[in-house]
């Protein structure tokens, strides 16, 4: 059985495609942009602040589809200015905790959509927080 999630805790999609998609024990996260959520498009500034609510949307994602932030096993972080990447790095390391890390890749963009400093997409465990 495949399961669309879409949860208002989150930001809503702006496009054609759902937050994320259960299937098989996994959950898949569309890419999350640190937009606060509600109505209006509004992207804390900075990127400590950034960086910290577009893991917060990737939790209430998360949440949503019966996950965590803790069953995590891919995560890829699309980042604006490689120049980023030490501080990204170390809140990245607060926020999952201690535990063992997910798989995860980098990528530098030189753009991306709505002037967000990063954006995140990722694949987790379902039923497993």
């Amino acid at each position: 059985m495949t399961e669309y999630i879409n949860d208002p805790r989150a930001p809503m999609p702006r496009g054609h495609y759902s937050q994320a998609v259960k299937a098989n024990g996994f959950v898949f996260v569309s890419g999350q942009l640190p937009i606060l959520p509600g109505d209006e498009l509004k992207i804390p500034p900075g990127l400590d602040a950034q960086v910290i609510q577009v893991f917060e949307n990737l939790r209430a994602v998360l949440l949503a589809a019966d996950s965590s932030l803790q069953s995590l096993v891919s995560v890829q972080i699309f980042i604006a200015d490689i120049g980023n990447w030490p501080r990204v790095n170390q809140l990245y390391a607060s926020i999952l905790g201690d535990g063992p890390a997910p798989a995860r890749t980098v990528v530098p963009c030189p753009q991306i959509h709505y002037g967000a400093e990063i954006e995140v997409n990722a694949i987790a465990m379902t039923g497993a927080s």
